[in-house]
């Protein structure tokens, strides 16, 4: 629902978003109070000690102040659990009873420190029981006041003054226009400030330059683009994302139509082309891997690695003059000695020198496919991360190319930064002259796969035979044009629900207005749609069937926003309508529809039995195109099925599926 709006200023926190937490706190007061309740009814004739009559009238006064907060405390839990997310009519007298439940703090602080210094006084010998009660009283009290601190810290919104003043304004007629255009750029100014300041106090442990603050600015500028234009709290998401994956759930578990499956059967001919290159693909996934060094290699062998690489760190490594960065005890390039199972002489360069729009990634020899390998590493640290966030798009002007179009702009930078390294520090011209007759093939993971994809665009026309694995590579990569060139000689493999593969702009725009339209549609509390996920996340069973408006609309209705929908939309949303000053009709998208390079292959689970300690999963594999994952799924697989170790461990099981077949 719409951000609730106390003291003035709107707050991360709606009017339905107290049940839970106010029951549980609801819960420890009730407990709290019978067990004052039991130590005064049986000491109240034997408060005849020095400072006995101070601690009669603490013990009255807390009782009355307990069951003031609990009557509070109630009436704010009931109120909360009426109305629906959109419907927030029911809880409109709530504002008022927290105002109230507020007020109750301050006599509960001032009785805190009576406790504190009662506790505290020397001269107070009455029994040791009551002393010890009263210092857990002191205790819990400051205890919930603390965590009371936190929350309010918490879901305190910078923009709140801001936005209600914007919202509240906005619908007034009478407003001139040059006033609401300067209050929606102060608006926008001050919002992508407080986005800036929250990405430099998560960096803030790294060097920053100006390469950092133009990325910050950026980044910046995109999370208040996208934010802008809702008024969800962060539980209505969490609501909408549980929502969305039973939604998802039941429409899988229906029967598809025959005409679907046919499309999905392929021919021998395909059917032999995706076996070759799944094995190709096991075996540079490999390599992928590898690049992420050490922390890749414990992760994968928690209880043997350290040994292993303690042996080795004080063994042969490349001289200096092959070898740039960090690498301190020789952890990375000993991991990935050990991925590889290659020798150290194989390798022709390696870096694992990191900074914003530069990566770490090596060059080695493959003897086994007669390849000159290029890994780039994916996400491992904040810089990474900077460059995945600065989803802007540019052009990438190429010659001889003719389809050149639109990239994401910092992978096509950390591309731009390997493409020099290759080719003016001669790395490449070295490795060809050690091997003139092997091919070149380029490999990554993640970002590593996305900047991998670019790079082989890059040295594709010096390089006539490169070929190129992009391992889940993010979905938002390059324009129409360019995906479709780069079938001829870039494979990506995606795995399952993979989240990455389906980031974009678009994508993400679309699952917004996914989880606006679920959850202002939906006919129950908010409270019941997250207990119910919670319990189907973690328990399994049968998505629930929730009541909502959309059910019984023709197809037609459903692509108009319902009532409920605008009321969580700023007033003039881009999501549904373009802002008069900023865009027109016939202007181009701030960010277009980027894809997935090259051919794709998708390989999801066909079957999975599960065991005490393990499980035995099965998996298939077939050829896919890009509007396959031109939607975000919702699932608990999202994430561990974009981790390295599960692409890895499927290419491997499909591989060594298809080396059975063929003994066989």
């Amino acid at each position: 629902m719409p951000g609730l709006v106390v003291f003035g200023r709107r707050w991360a926190i709606g009017s339905d978003d107290f049940v839970l937490p106010g029951a549980f706190e609801l819960f420890v007061r009730l407990v709290w109070w019978i067990g004052i309740l039991a130590l005064y009814t049986v000491h109240k004739g034997q408060f005849n000690c020095p400072g006995g009559g101070l601690l009669h009238s603490y013990l009255l006064v807390l009782l009355i102040l307990l069951a003031s907060i609990i009557c509070a405390l109630s009436a704010l839990v009931y109120i909360s659990m009426q109305g629906t997310i959109s419907n927030p009519g029911p809880r409109k007298s709530l504002p008022k009873l927290l105002y109230t439940r507020l007020l109750l703090y301050l006599p509960e602080f001032i009785w805190a420190v009576v406790g504190a210094v009662w506790v505290t006084d020397s001269s107070v010998q009455c029994e040791k029981t009551v002393i010890n009660v009263i210092i857990g009283t002191v205790i819990a009290s400051w205890v919930i006041i603390i965590f009371t601190i936190i929350g309010v810290v918490i879901v305190f919104d910078p923009l709140g003054g801001k936005k209600t003043f914007y919202l509240t304004d906005s619908v007034n007629r009478n407003l001139e226009s040059s006033q609401s255009g300067q209050l929606l750029y102060n608006v926008k100014n001050t919002a992508t400030r407080v986005w800036e300041k929250r990405i430099r106090l998560l960096c803030c442990c790294i060097v920053q330059d100006d390469d950092h603050r133009v990325a910050f600015t950026s980044i910046a500028e995109l999370f208040r683009t996208y934010f802008s234009d809702t008024d969800l709290v962060p539980s209505d998401i969490a609501a909408g994302l549980t929502l969305l994956h039973q939604e998802q759930d039941k429409m899988e578990s229906c029967p598809k139509e025959p005409e679907e499956v046919l499309c999905h059967s392929p021919s021998s001919l395909v059917t032999d082309d995706l076996d070759i290159e799944l094995d190709s693909a096991a075996h540079y996934m490999l390599f992928a891997a590898a690049a992420y060094g050490w922390p890749y290699y414990i992760y994968t062998n928690p209880f043997t690695a350290l040994c292993k690489l303690n042996g080795d760190c004080c063994g042969t490594r490349p001289t200096d003059s092959d070898i740039t960065g960090s690498d301190r005890h020789n952890f990375h390039f000993g991991s990935i000695l050990k991925i590889t199972g290659l020798q150290y002489r194989d390798f022709i360069h390696i870096s694992f020198h990191n900074k914003i729009y530069e990566i770490p990634f090596f060059v080695a020899l493959d003897h086994k496919k007669e390849a000159i390998v290029v890994a780039v590493r994916g996400t491992l640290s904040f810089e990474d991360i900077l460059t995945d966030l600065s989803a802007d798009c540019e052009d990438l002007t190429l010659e001889d190319v003719l389809e050149n179009g639109f990239v994401h702009k910092g992978i096509t930078q950390a591309a731009n930064y390997i493409y020099r390294k290759l080719i003016n520090d001669g790395i490449l011209n070295q490795a060809f002259t050690i091997a003139p007759e092997y091919k070149l093939v380029i490999v990554g993971h993640s970002l590593g796969g996305g900047t991998a994809s670019i790079l082989a665009i890059m040295l594709r026309n010096s390089f006539p035979t490169l070929r190129c694995y992009a391992f889940s590579p993010p979905g938002g990569l390059l324009s129409k044009s360019l995906a479709d060139y780069t079938k001829h000689f870039i494979v990506s493999v995606i795995v399952g629900k993979d989240l990455v593969a389906r980031l974009s702009m678009p994508n993400m725009e679309d699952l917004k207005r996914r989880i606006v339209r679920i959850v202002a549609n939906c006919n129950r509390p908010k409270y019941q749609i997250l207990l119910r996920g919670c319990w189907y996340e973690v328990f399994g069973g049968d998505p629930d069937n929730f009541p909502t408006e959309l059910d019984g609309r023709n197809q037609d209705a459903l692509t108009q926003p319902l009532l409920a929908e605008e009321s969580l939309m700023v007033h003039r949303s881009p999501s549904y309508s373009a802002l008069e000053d900023e865009s027109h009709l016939n202007s181009p998208p701030q960010y277009p529809h980027l894809y997935l390079p090259g051919k794709i292959i998708h390989v999801v689970e066909e079957s999975s039995s599960r065991r005490l300690c393990s499980s035995d999963i099965k998996y298939i594999a077939r050829w896919s195109n890009e509007t396959v994952f031109s939607s975000i799924l919702i699932s608990p697989k999202m994430i561990t099925d974009h981790m390295p170790d599960v692409v890895l461990k499927a290419l491997n099981s499909l591989s060594r599926e298809h080396g059975s077949c063929i003994s066989c």
